[in-house]
């Protein structure tokens, strides 16, 4: 028998007006997310304040030019990030929640590192009036060069073009501008020398790790469940969790 869920206030509110930015399914874990994110980087930078740092720069690093134009990709990057976690949660209810299982596990390694391998790097000196001197100096006053490895701006842009790169949904010339716009952000880190190489690489093999991990295990049934009820007390829709039990 088909089970007719009773909406709380906010819940008809996001059904009629929010439900086709992003599904009642995925906003509270992609909000999940982003906090946990800043728990892990910030919280850190707590543990890590009076401890000894490690430099990872490399020849290579060292051979590749400051180009303070490439802070705009830096910094675009946040809205690039925002749409494509929310057309990630679109792709279905079970697709969700291993796109989200995977990025919760990625922080969880990130702040590993951070705790047992403090990094820093040396930046360079801004000196020009214009506004993209302007803005590197904003950046670099704003995001300490602590917490290097793996590099989160490089881990957080794979994890857009692996949430959507096999979906039948999207354009494919979306997909393919996702790649390429991960790849420059990426490449952005490496000439604003917020990151080095091996910051980089440690960031997209992150990804990949924690992609695998979800989409090749059941561990996202556990993020699913406990991210249902939170939004079964919010929405009152206990979307799948709860259908599940009461139609098995």
């Amino acid at each position: 028998m088909a089970h007719k869920n009773k909406k709380t206030s906010f819940g008809a509110f996001y059904d009629k007006y929010l439900s086709r930015i992003a599904p009642q399914y995925g906003v509270i874990p992609l909000i999940s997310c982003f906090v946990f994110n800043c728990m892990i980087y910030w919280g850190t930078q707590l543990i890590d304040a009076n401890r000894t740092k490690y430099d990872f720069t490399n020849a290579f690093d060292r051979k590749v030019p400051f180009a303070k134009e490439w802070i705009i990709i830096y910094v675009v990057c946040y809205l690039f990030w925002a749409i494509n976690y929310i057309l990630a949660s679109r792709e279905g209810n079970e697709h969700c929640f291993r796109f989200v299982t995977a990025d919760l596990i990625s922080r969880v390694i990130c702040g590993i590192f951070f705790i047992l391998i403090p990094t820093t790097n040396v930046r360079p000196e801004v000196v020009g009036t214009d506004f993209f001197s302007w803005l590197v100096r904003l950046i670099f006053f704003l995001d300490k060069p602590i917490n290097l490895f793996p590099s989160i701006h490089c881990l957080v842009s794979w994890n857009c073009y692996m949430g959507i790169r096999k979906s039948k949904r999207l354009p494919k010339g979306y997909i393919i501008f996702s790649l390429i716009f991960a790849i420059l952000v990426c490449i952005s880190t490496q000439f604003t020398k917020q990151h080095y190489i091996i910051d980089l690489i440690g960031g997209i093999a992150l990804s990949y790790l924690c992609f695998y991990i979800s989409f090749h295990t059941d561990l996202y049934k556990y993020v699913e469940r406990f991210f249902d009820r939170i939004c079964h007390r919010i929405f009152e829709s206990g979307f799948y969790y709860e259908s599940k039990q009461k139609n098995p």
